[in-house]
C-alpha cells in the first residue's frame, strides 16, 4: 500500500493489537516507534513510558527526532476496582498529551488513529459531560477530575472512549489546513489478555454479546481496521468512528427497534 520507508509511532505496541499492528506495520516496510511501558523487543525503537506520566511522554517524544507520517495511539487500561484516576490518565490526558506533542513532527497529511471503543457508543447522550471532561487540562490531578465528575472507575472507562471520539471529531477540523486527519477504532470485545477485566467490569452483558456474536474479535482483525485508517486507501476518511464488533451493536439496535425477535 506505499507504506514502505515510512516511520509510525505506536502506543502499546508491546501486547494485544497494538502487537499485532506493530508486525502488519513492519511487514509493509514501515519503521516504528513503540511507546509501551511493558519492554518491546519486536519494536525498531522502544521507549519506555507510562502513559499516565506527562513527563515521562515529553522525554520520549524528545528523543523521536525524525519526522513522523503515522500515529497509532492504541495503549489504554480496562476498569478495575479503583483505578478510574489511572483510566483517565492513560486513555484520555496520556493520549492527547502525546498527539499534540508530536504534531510538530508529523508530516503533512499524517493519518492519526485513536483507540476508542463501542463502550464510547453512547457519547451523543452524554455529551455535557464529555465536554466537561475534555475542559480539563491534561496535566490535572486525575484523582481531583474523578471526584469533580462523580464517577466509577468503569463509568470513568466509558467516558474516557466517548470523550476520545469526540475530541477525533473536534480534531478533524483543526487538522485540515495541513491535511493531518484523525479517526477512531471502536471495537467490542476483543481476545486480549484484559478481556477477563471487561467482563468483570460489564457483567453478564460481555459474555451474552459475545455468544450473540459467536465470539470475541480477533486483535488481527482490529489491527486491519486501524490500518486500513491509516493507509492512502482511506485518504479521504476523516473524523470518524469506526465500529468493529461482529454484529453486536446491530444485534442491539435490532433488538431495540423490534427489527428481529429476542
Amino acid at each position: 500500500m506505499g507504506e514502505a520507508g515510512k516511520h509510525a509511532v505506536l502506543t502499546g505496541g508491546a501486547s494485544g493489537i497494538g502487537a499485532e499492528i506493530l508486525q502488519k506495520l513492519q511487514a509493509q516496510g514501515v519503521r516504528v516507534t513503540v511507546l509501551d511501558r511493558a519492554d518491546c523487543p519486536a519494536a525498531d525503537r522502544a521507549l519506555a513510558v507510562d502513559m499516565s506520566d506527562l513527563v515521562a511522554i515529553d522525554a520520549a517524544v524528545a528523543k523521536i527526532e525524525e519526522p513522523v507520517d503515522m500515529l497509532f495511539n492504541i495503549a489504554g487500561i480496562p476498569p478495575r476496582a479503583d483505578n478510574g484516576a489511572l483510566v483517565l490518565a492513560v486513555n484520555l490526558f496520556g493520549l492527547r498529551h502525546l498527539t499534540l506533542a508530536l504534531m510538530p513532527q508529523l508530516a503533512d497529511a499524517a493519518p492519526i488513529v485513536n483507540m476508542a471503543s463501542m463502550a464510547g457508543a453512547a457519547w451523543p447522550q452524554n455529551i455535557d459531560e464529555v465536554k466537561t471532561l475534555l475542559s480539563m487540562p491534561n496535566d490535572c490531578d486525575p484523582a481531583a477530575a474523578l471526584a469533580a465528575l462523580g464517577i466509577d472507575a468503569t463509568r470513568a472507562y466509558n467516558l474516557t472512549k466517548e470523550a476520545v471520539i469526540v475530541w477525533t471529531i473536534q480534531q478533524t477540523a483543526l487538522g485540515l489546513p495541513r491535511g493531518i486527519r484523525m479517526n477512531s477504532v471502536c471495537p467490542a470485545a476483543v481476545s486480549t489478555g484484559i478481556l477477563d477485566d471487561f467482563k468483570s467490569a460489564f457483567g453478564p452483558q460481555v459474555t451474552a454479546a459475545i455468544e450473540r456474536a459467536g465470539r470475541a474479535s480477533a486483535p488481527d482483525e482490529v489491527a486491519d481496521l486501524a490500518l486500513f485508517l491509516a493507509s492512502d486507501a482511506s485518504r479521504w476518511i476523516k473524523g470518524a468512528e469506526y465500529k468493529i464488533d461482529g454484529g453486536i451493536g446491530a444485534f442491539r439496535v435490532a433488538a431495540t427497534m423490534g427489527l428481529i425477535e429476542t
